[in-house]
């Protein structure tokens, strides 16, 4: 039995997934931890619920659904496209507090028309919440990591570095703690005099053999889950990572991209714009941008009453192009948030690739909102 009631305008809800031609889908409580240890981002794995089975396989309770819906549509061998809308309650530590609510959606997956799809995702969560909060006025934020994504590899940044910058989009305190140490490299501390002379004159066999005699020595080798090989690699990334330095145009340049914050009608110029004058060519990632605007404005969607930040992300780390999240105008709660997550499939046990994009929707702060 569920501890906590389902609010009134539960039926509402349900009708609007309906009306918006979803299946919907239901999924166990108990759940894998793994695929949400490995891809859902820090800031989840730190407040999810954990226990394990009496095998002592890793398990925890449900801490939210896209992953669950995802591994159903996996395990069920059902075909694309395909929309689901799930209502049901999810476990995690909430920084407003308590520990369990109820959560509802729609995962949209493969529909290979990405700009629609992203435009029917953001269409129907206004919509929604739209007759689920009528008279409030709402507020859109959107942004896109692909278009982040496009800057940081334009720049030339080391692979590791571009993943560093990559993982933390959306945390600007992380953001801004990278960007600093890109500014002011720190040399590498704490390694064996050797492996540092190794490093130093690119000697890696040299190294492969110290790591693989270190590892014998110490019998750390038999529960090593690293190869001499991988450890050798990874140690040379750390010391290119700690040696690249990010020059004062670059810097500027990422800085100025960041500080982009513009209405969605606008945004398109203004991204266009600071590519020209950076002499940055972002043209897949600005092109599906557009697609994306156009896309909504076929739907119905006012694109002047959407807002455009450049800097805008949200903690899962699975997301990989489109996020958004939805307000009520004047308030912090988000009611809606959702974006696009086209890699996720694949890394859960997909055979082929599938596109896919959803949201969220909170229903004790939508309850809130309408008693406001």
């Amino acid at each position: 039995m569920p501890l906590i009631n389902l609010p009134d305008f539960a039926g509402d809800l349900l009708d609007e997934f309906a009306g918006r031609r979803t299946e919907r889908v239901d999924t166990p409580i108990i759940q894998p931890a793994e695929p949400f240890l490995d891809m859902a981002g820090e800031d989840l794995r730190r407040r999810i619920f954990m226990t394990e089975s009496e095998t002592g396989t890793s398990l925890c309770l449900r801490p939210e659904f896209t992953i669950p819906v995802c591994l159903r549509h996996i395990e069920t061998a059902t075909g694309t496209p395909k929309r689901y809308s799930y209502l049901g309650e999810i476990f995690r530590q909430r920084r407003e507090g308590g520990h369990e609510f109820y959560q509802a959606g729609i995962e949209d997956l493969g529909d290979g028309d990405t700009a629609s799809a992203d435009a029917r995702a953001i269409g129907d969560a206004i919509g929604i919440l739209n007759r689920l909060v009528p008279g409030k006025p709402l507020s859109v934020t959107l942004g896109d990591q692909a278009v982040f994504e496009a800057v940081v590899q334009a720049l030339g940044l080391p692979t590791g570095w571009q993943k560093r910058l990559i993982h933390a989009f959306g945390n600007m305190t992380q953001l801004e703690a990278l960007l600093e140490r890109l500014g002011s490299p720190q040399p590498v501390t704490g390694l064996d005099a050797n492996v540092l002379d190794f490093l130093n004159r690119g000697d890696e066999q040299a190294l492969i053999n110290h790591i693989d005699a270190t590892m014998q020595a110490t019998g750390y080798f038999t529960n090593a889950s690293r190869s001499p090989q991988d450890i050798a690699r990874r140690l040379r990334e750390k010391l290119v990572l700690s040696e690249t330095r990010l020059d004062d145009a670059a810097y500027g340049v990422l800085e100025e991209f960041l500080s982009l914050s513009v209405p969605l009608a606008d945004a398109s110029a203004a991204l266009a714009g600071f590519a020209d004058a950076a002499g940055l060519k972002l043209g897949r990632a600005l092109e599906s941008f557009d697609a994306r605007v156009k896309a909504l404005a076929a739907a119905g969607v006012d694109a002047s009453k959407i807002d455009y930040r450049a800097a805008f992300g949200r903690p899962l780390d699975y997301y990989t192009g489109l996020v958004f999240e939805v307000t009520v105008e004047g308030s912090s709660a988000v009611l809606a948030g959702g974006g696009r997550f086209d890699r996720l499939m694949t890394l859960l046990g997909a055979k082929d690739h599938i596109p896919a994009v959803g949201f969220a929707l909170w229903l004790d702060r939508i309850e809130t909102a309408r008693a406001a």
